[in-house]
């Protein structure tokens, strides 16, 4: 007999995107997804998450991939379930506000491409800078997934979170996503979140969490007993650490009870073994984050964030260092107003925490990316910025009132004519405008038929090691992209890209 009462609780799997991200360095090929697409595609998912993120990047930097290819053939393989991506709001897939031109055409080409789930957030839950990608999402008839990054701190509550989620529902959500991408939700707030959500919010519910706690699992049983309409898992052999909870023990935890998911676990084991294999192939990418880490409890910094640190440190040889850099994390986090950690806030309070510890004196150097998160060029801070470092940071400058991209000119124009007739589509000039050097290059190679064979690549990005960079002026060095990047600032300070691109 069927349950009366009964509710399905429904699955996102992540193994498409965040998972290998979390685990795998975003390195996953297309050609390791397309065998197993169809077989995804009969599960019965909510949905696929497939694209977004550090993905896009990705894809050119080290893969040799189109991304808006990418996106294409998963679309051909999977008919049935919605694909989903994850969209930085105003930043898209990058780690600066682009013009409002860049974040239209770019999510009408995605919808076009494939995408059927549009889950937006800021890194500041500042909510102008989701405005234009909602709305726009909306017109061409997608789901918008408006989402808050989930963090704690004395500005943080379940009743902020609501308040929050209230306006987004203003602006045209079609679900509230809870964005926990450092693993820090309990399972009772996020019994009492979902619960307030539900009953004030009044839409659907989703939760995604990360396992770097070890309470990602816990607190989905409780969301779910809470009434959470979506879960995000990763197949098996692609969770937990920094990654999700496993989906087949989630299907598990709630077969026969009124939240019976209906997935079929033979068929999920199936899908588990095929990534247990294809996960071997990209063992150097493997991050030595492979447990538990409670430190994210205490510090706030999700694993990815936490090897990053330790990246930089070991480059000045400053290992011994790494317990001042992890105490000064969450104070210079609390003296920026407590954004959450996550990209791109995330790469520049961790580098300038670092710079304070290597440097010998707090603030002696600061960041240009610190500079205008205090003036107000990524939006408005969560909580007052203490104003000793603002002082230091910005002077008597104003602070920016207005919503951020309002100051940005379009930019799509002279993206246009800057890849003149090395771009082949209009998707092409978008890649170019979010990573003008990055894609760039890939044009030239793939016009010139110079890609690299596939398993040179993935030796070549294994092999490399993150170049040093020169000092540019304001101490703020030039990213690869010719932007200016957090992780590449302060000259010798600053050597790698951020492995915390595996948080968001």
């Amino acid at each position: 007999m069927t349950d009366k009462g009964a509710k399905p609780l429904k699955v996102t799997d992540t193994v498409l995107r965040d998972g290998h991200q979390s685990l795998l360095a975003t390195r996953m090929r297309t050609e390791d997804m397309l065998p197993i697409a169809a077989e995804l595609d009969q599960v019965g998912f909510f949905s696929l998450e497939v694209w977004g993120g550090a993905t896009f990047d990705t894809c050119m930097r080290f893969l040799n991939e189109d991304p808006w290819e990418r996106l294409r053939q998963l679309k051909a393989h999977i008919k049935k379930t919605p694909l989903q991506m994850l969209l930085r709001g105003q930043n898209v897939v990058g780690y600066r506000n682009y013009a409002d031109d860049v974040v239209e055409r770019f999510v009408v080409k995605a919808r076009e491409n494939g995408i059927d789930i549009f889950r937006i957030f800021d890194a500041l839950n500042d909510v102008r800078n989701l405005e234009k990608a909602m709305r726009v999402a909306k017109r061409e008839g997608a789901h918008v997934q408006a989402t808050f990054s989930y963090t704690i701190s004395p500005v943080h509550t379940v009743d902020t979170f609501v308040d929050l989620s209230r306006k987004m529902a203003d602006i045209g959500a079609d679900s509230i996503c809870i964005k926990d991408m450092a693993g820090l939700i309990t399972p009772y707030v996020a019994s009492e979140l979902v619960s307030k959500l539900k009953a004030k919010v009044k839409l659907p519910v989703q939760l995604h969490s990360h396992y770097t706690s070890g309470m990602a699992s816990a607190a989905v049983i409780k969301a779910a007993e809470a009434g959470v309409d979506v879960v995000d898992t990763a197949i098996s052999t692609m969770s937990l650490a920094t990654s999700q909870p496993p989906t087949e023990s989630i299907v598990a935890t709630f077969k026969g009870t009124p939240r019976d998911t209906g997935l079929d676990l033979e068929r999920l084991s199936k899908i588990a073994a095929y990534f247990g294999e294809v996960r071997k192939k990209y063992h150097a990418f493997e991050s030595n984050f492979v447990g538990v880490d409670t430190n994210v409890l205490t510090f706030q910094i999700p694993g990815g964030m936490y090897s990053n640190l330790a990246s930089q440190l070991r480059e000045q040889n400053a290992l011994d260092k790494m317990g001042e850099v992890l105490a000064e994390v969450p104070r210079v986090r609390a003296e920026m107003g407590y954004p959450p950690l996550v990209t791109p806030s995330s790469q520049f309070v961790g580098t300038q925490a670092t710079l304070n510890v290597v440097a010998g004196e707090r603030y002696k150097i600061i960041l240009k990316e610190i500079k205008n998160y205090v003036k107000g060029l990524y939006g408005t801070p969560p909580g007052p910025v203490d104003p000793h470092v603002r002082q230091l940071a910005i002077g008597n400058e104003e602070i920016v009132e207005c919503r951020p991209a309002d100051l940005l000119p379009s930019e799509l124009a002279k993206a246009a004519t800057e890849t003149g007739s090395l771009a082949k589509s209009e998707e092409d000039v978008i890649s170019y405008a979010l990573f003008p050097e990055v894609a760039l290059d890939y044009f030239k190679k793939r016009d010139a038929g110079e890609m690299l064979d596939k398993e040179v690549v993935a030796a070549i990005a294994a092999a490399l090691a993150p170049p040093v960079v020169s000092v540019q002026p304001e101490g703020v060095a030039v990213g690869g992209d010719g932007e200016r990047s957090p992780w590449k600032a302060a000259g010798r300070y600053m050597l790698a890209r951020p492995s915390s691109w595996r948080h968001g």
